[in-house]
């Protein structure tokens, strides 16, 4: 079974027992700063794990697009991916644990025929803070597992989100596992035999934990599970290693042609390009460009590591563009936006390429420079060429092998442990549960970039369309279609127009309506897009009122202030570009714009 058919099986299996199809979310949470990307899929839906109604309904499933960061380093063996897609169903308050571990077992026996025998299971073991799963290990006995190959372990391992120590929804879970070795397959379950896959997980999501440590109870019970669409292809397919399926092997191929070196003599290097190309076309679909800060720090790592291990591969002209074609050639029958938008993921790639180029150069300048004055390049002097420069430890430890020396790699890391940890804190944390900003703060901002959506309309014209956002405690990120640099008149009379909309305190307000609705009431909203499809409803915020006229209808997943009037003002803090024909502003709300204005009048 191919990856595209594994998909189809599984959304196929869970819509005839009622769930509603969703779309994937974006890579990048819309309203959650405290992470920088999607990295499960239950990330998008935590205000209905709460008891928010979703508007398809109890019962859902998808496939996520999701990003996982701590796997870079693990690139190149047989399993770590940093892109990846996670199959996944959801009960919001409607069946739980029996009906979700019959669900499971069924489809893997009835609908891929994986033989039970070479089934296993791990369940909650329960401590101080929750009891023993028992009524996930008495299930899986009916379903017909021997019980010496049922596992009871720990928070660390049976628990969501792992160890239980973040704020949010969370609880026991049950993971399946699928013996890869060869036969006979042990009668016994041992976790640590690395033979034994995990291929899925069933959350059973009760429990709300608090900022002061203590559980409480969820005011609804949910089921949230996470197949990965990469590894259970391999694992139905017989292969040890993601990279061999269908959905690398073409990237490979391509890496193969443009190096003229074999898969099998330079599998990690092949691997980490084609993971990380392939992740770096994912992002750029969704709106991020190469920078040194959040999203884009980690797309500039991403297309640098690939283009490092191109070199080593002796592809001096960095011939990426080829394998961003394969990439995409393998992605886009899940996710056809690909195509529309290749010749800018081509351009905005080959631009960061041509970048690091200098980079490059900059590096072997500094590094000889160095070795000059004192014939050494340490763990330190490596940490300063990476720090400054960009230049990769691999590289610098290659140049000083060919000296005859070797770099402190101790000294390296420690200085690299000591920047990433200071980074670190305002960067990528592990997702706790929530839009982590249902803060007032944050509702401000994104009502307020309803506001400015509408306004830059107004004063640029109807050719204006979002591209991307992103909210912080601090400030909102928008980003715009537009071609041409704003004005200052411009940007004041955008300034302005906002402004009075704060001061009339107009309502917010939202419905939920079908598609065919909210494109009649004339909401601003890509009806392609995520909101569009879910279960053919859209949610639909507007500001204003029948008696004061509405300024804005937008589709929108919130979450929003109810007046806006709680705005107090609005100030733009800087215009750019983004990309070809992407503008970007930033701005802030509060006291934080009456400052800005404040200065700018003077």
């Amino acid at each position: 079974m191919i990856a595209n058919e594994l998909r189809k099986a599984y959304i196929d299996f869970f819509v005839e027992r009622g769930h509603a199809e969703i779309p994937s979310a974006s890579l990048v949470p819309e309203n959650d700063p405290s992470v920088l990307f999607t990295t499960a899929g239950m990330h998008p839906l935590v205000p209905f794990l709460k008891g928010e109604p979703h508007p398809s309904g109890t019962r859902l499933v998808n496939v996520q697009k999701c990003l996982r960061t701590g796997d870079i380093d693990g690139v190149g063996d047989d399993t770590h991916l940093t892109f990846f897609e996670m199959l996944g169903n959801w009960s919001l308050g409607d069946y739980f644990k029996q009906e979700a571990i019959q669900y499971s077992f069924d489809f893997l026996t009835t609908k891929l025929g994986v033989p039970t025998d070479r089934l296993a299971i791990s369940v909650f073991a329960g401590d101080a803070d929750a009891p023993f799963d028992q009524e996930s290990y008495d299930r899986w006995i009916a379903c017909g597992i021997a019980p010496e190959r049922i596992a009871k372990l720990g928070k660390e391992d049976n628990w969501w989100p792992a160890g239980g120590k973040n704020p949010g929804p969370q609880g026991p879970d049950t993971e399946m596992f699928y013996w890869t070795g060869a036969e006979p397959v042990p009668k016994t379950f041992d976790p640590s035999d690395k033979q034994w896959v995990e291929i899925w997980n069933d959350v059973f999501m009760e429990f709300d934990r608090q900022t002061d440590g203590t559980f409480a109870p969820l005011s609804q019970k949910n089921v949230d599970t996470g197949m990965g669409l990469e590894r259970t292809t391999a694992v139905l397919q017989g292969k040890t290693s993601v990279y061999d399926t269908e959905r690398f092997t073409p990237i490979i191929h391509a890496i193969e042609e443009t190096s003229q070196t074999a898969y099998v003599t330079h599998k990690r290097s092949m691997r980490i390009i084609a993971d990380h190309v392939r992740t770096s076309v994912m992002l750029v679909s969704d709106g991020v460009h190469p920078s040194n800060k959040d999203q884009g720090y980690i797309l500039r790592r991403l297309i640098r590591r690939a283009v490092r291990q191109l070199h080593q591969l002796n592809d001096r002209e960095h011939g990426i563009g080829s394998v961003v074609d394969a990439c995409i050639e393998t992605l886009e029958p899940s996710y056809p936006v690909l195509q529309q938008r290749q010749s800018e993921i081509q351009e905005v790639i080959a631009h960061e390429v041509a970048a690091f180029e200098k980079t490059l150069t900059k590096g072997l300048r500094a590094f000889d420079k160095l070795f000059a004055s004192s014939g050494y390049v340490g763990g330190e002097e490596a940490f300063t060429l990476f720090s400054t420069y960009g230049f990769p430890l691999e590289l610098t430890e290659e140049l000083v092998r060919e000296k005859g020396m070797g770099v402190d790699k101790e000294v390296f890391v420690a200085q690299f442990q000591k920047h990433q940890d200071i980074s670190r804190s305002g960067s990528e944390k592990k997702f706790a549960g929530g839009l982590a900003d249902h803060s007032d703060e944050s509702k401000k901002l994104h009502t307020a970039t309803h506001l400015l959506h509408q306004a830059l309309k107004m004063v640029l014209g109807d050719h204006v369309a979002q591209k991307g956002s992103n909210i912080t405690q601090e400030r909102l990120r928008f980003d715009f279609s537009h071609d041409a640099k704003m004005t200052d008149d411009e940007k004041r009379e955008v300034e302005k127009i906002v402004n009075e909309q704060i001061q009339k305190k107009l309502p917010v307000s939202f419905k939920v309506l079908s598609v065919d609705e909210a494109k009649k009431k004339n909401a601003i909203g890509l009806f392609e897009d995520t909101y569009a499809h879910i279960g053919g409803k859209v949610k639909v915020y507007t500001i204003g009122d029948a008696k004061r006229g509405v300024f804005s209808r937008e589709i929108c997943g919130g979450p929003h202030v109810e007046n806006t009037g709680d705005l107090q003002a609005f100030a733009l803090t800087k215009e750019e570009a983004s990309s070809a024909g992407i503008r970007r502003i930033k701005a802030v709300v509060g006291d934080s714009a009456r400052k800005a204005l404040s200065i700018k009048n003077r």
